[in-house]
């Protein structure tokens, strides 16, 4: 392990010798029975994924996981499919939109089936939904819900059904369907009610529901649920704690309190700039025009808020 505690010691100053630690540790023979370098590996997967992730490469991260699959053969199936769930989850929250996004997660599905893990097949699914809809292919992923949903009525895995019908909301919020969407939201709650939710998963149930009361003009419960969800990705460090906060900020503006917006700012962030002008808000006397006025300001808020939070990040 001490290898491994270097290589963790030296990321911030030596990211590239860090890297080269890491797969000296991921490429060394193991064998079924030695639980500690089997512990170590993992450990050093993560590790490297989350590194590579920091560091913008995407096609080394999905190289990474196509490498690892003879190790994957020598630990338990729970194991791998921790593994792969992990290393996954890490490239497509990178937000990369290289292209290399659903050819992985297919060939990782074609992969776990040939192996015959089924639960690893339907959480691959389960992400295989999103990458579809972030990519505009809603056909697909509606197609891929429904084949998922059949099959998960035969395993007892609460978590990923919730997953599965969290997604759906999200597609068909972006066809305009709300009444189904909220529908799937409302089956995705109930479902999380008898469960453990991970941070980041509810964050995410969250943030879907005060995007729905967004639409239904209900800013004031809206903001509510932006702010458990900001708060949620912030506690594990997610990238998605940016766009809470932005939506917490336009929920202001809807209410017409565009004088909160400076105190969540400099509360949430600790820091604000306020010698570069471009952060405006709109005159709240002309309520005729919130709309109009909202769009405008978000749209020039998002670039200061991107700017200010990888500041903010960095005196954490």
């Amino acid at each position: 392990m001490e290898e491994l505690e270097h290589a963790s010691s030296i990321e911030l100053k030596d990211p590239e010798e860090a890297l080269k630690l890491y797969y000296s540790i991921t490429n060394q023979s193991v064998t079924a029975d030695d639980e500690a370098k089997i512990k170590e590996v993992e450990l050093a997967l993560s590790s490297m994924g989350k590194l590579l992730a920091k560091q913008n490469k995407a096609k080394e991260l999905a190289n990474l996981i196509k490498s690892i699959r003879p190790f994957l053969g020598i630990v338990s199936k729970a194991k791998a499919s921790k593994i792969v769930r992990e290393l996954v989850d890490t490239f497509l929250d990178m937000g990369s939109k290289t292209g290399l996004e659903i050819p992985l997660c297919l060939e990782c599905i074609e992969w776990a089936k040939s192996e015959k893990r089924t639960f690893l097949t339907q959480a691959l699914e389960a992400r295989l939904i999103l990458l579809y809809h972030s990519n505009g292919d809603y056909t697909q992923a509606l197609n891929t819900v429904n084949r998922v949903m059949k099959e998960l009525k035969k395993m007892d895995d609460k978590q990923l059904l919730m997953e599965v019908q969290l997604s759906e909301s999200k597609v068909y919020h972006t066809l305009g369907n709300v009444p189904k969407a909220r529908a799937a939201l409302t089956s995705a709650r109930t479902t999380a009610n008898s469960i453990y939710v991970p941070p980041k998963l509810q964050s995410a149930l969250d943030m879907q529901s005060g995007i729905l009361h967004g639409e239904e003009k209900d800013f004031k419960t809206a903001f509510s649920y932006f702010y458990e969800a900001f708060e949620g990705y912030d506690s594990v460090e997610h990238p998605f704690a940016l766009d809470g906060l932005k939506y917490m900020l336009l929920s202001k503006i809807m209410l017409g309190a565009p004088d909160d917006v400076q105190s969540l700012l400099t509360g949430k962030m600790g820091i604000l700039d306020q010698g570069s002008g471009v952060l405006i808000v709109y005159d709240g006397s002309e309520s005729d025009q919130t709309y109009t006025y909202a769009l405008d300001t978000i749209t020039h808020m998002g670039k200061v808020v991107d700017v200010l939070f990888k500041k903010a990040q960095k005196l954490s």
